[in-house]
C-alpha cells in the first residue's frame, strides 16, 4: 500500500489530507512540523510527501533539502503545499529538490491527481 506523509502545522490541513487520501485507499501518516517529519520519514520510509511551506521552526524548503539530501530518500517525491500560488515560491521549491507544488486550499481530486501522478512515476524507476 502507498505511504503519504502529510506535513503541516495546520490541523485542519492534516485531518482533510488524511480523510481525503484514506478515501482514495492510500495509508497516511501525519506530521505537525519538519523536526517530527524527519523522524517520520525515517521510521516509516512514505512514498510520497506533501510538505506545507509555512510552518515553525523548520520550514518547509528546510525540510523538503534535508529529506532530498539523504540517499535513501532523494528520489521520493516532495509536494510542497502553500497558500500563496507564488512564482518565487515555486521556483525556490524546486530550488531544494521538490517535485511539485499545490496551492491551498486543494480540493481530493488535486490531492489524489498528485499522488497518482507519482506513484505511477515511482513504479516507472
Amino acid at each position: 500500500m502507498t505511504k503519504v506523509l502529510v506535513i503541516d502545522d495546520s490541523n485542519t490541513i492534516r485531518r482533510s489530507a488524511e480523510i481525503f487520501l484514506r478515501q482514495g485507499g492510500y495509508e497516511v501518516l501525519l506530521a505537525e512540523d519538519g523536526f517530527d517529519a524527519l523522524a517520520k520519514v525515517n521510521d516509516h520510509e512514505p512514498h510520497i510527501i506533501f510538505c506545507d511551506i509555512l510552518m515553525p521552526r523548520l520550514d518547509g524548503y528546510q525540510t523538503c533539502a534535508i529529506i532530498k539530501r539523504n540517499p535513501r530518500f532523494a528520489d521520493v517525491p516532495v509536494i510542497m503545499l502553500s497558500s500563496k500560488d507564488g512564482v518565487f515560491d515555486k521556483a525556490r521549491g524546486r530550488m531544494v529538490g521538490s517535485d511539485d507544488y499545490l496551492t491551498k486550499p486543494f480540493t481530493k481530486d488535486q490531492l489524489l491527481q498528485a499522488v497518482a501522478q507519482f506513484r505511477a512515476l515511482a513504479t516507472q524507476r
